[in-house]
């Protein structure tokens, strides 16, 4: 299983960016993407996931009508749409399969959003 992140950046507040995870090595259609955060000294939280048939997603409170998660099953890569974007959404995302214990992750992608 390999889970590949891209797309962070620096951006400032209000701003933009869409985070990309490409996978390989398993059955993608069949399985759930999550994608979480880690900022320094705090835990890992989980941001957003999407089922594998994209009948159900998920967004945490903190990013709720912000940012939109998407999959495109042809592929394999599953998309964070970030926008108005926030200096606490500073972390490194990391996305991840295998629920409900997210058995498989990818190397993250640093976010930062500042002036």
């Amino acid at each position: 299983v390999q889970l590949q992140a891209s797309g962070g950046g620096l951006v400032q507040p209000g701003g933009s960016l869409t985070l990309s995870c490409a996978a390989s090595g398993f059955i993608f259609d069949w399985s759930a993407i999550g994608w979480f955060r880690q900022a320094p000294g705090k835990e890992r939280e989980g941001v957003s996931c999407i089922s594998r048939r994209e009948s159900n997603t998920y967004y945490s409170d903190s990013v709720k009508g912000r940012f939109t998660i998407s999959r495109d099953n042809a592929k394999n890569t599953v998309d964070l749409q970030m926008d108005n974007l926030k200096p606490e959404d500073t972390a490194v995302y990391y996305c991840s399969t295998g629920p409900p214990t997210w058995e498989y992750w990818g190397q993250g992608t640093q976010v930062t959003v500042s002036s």
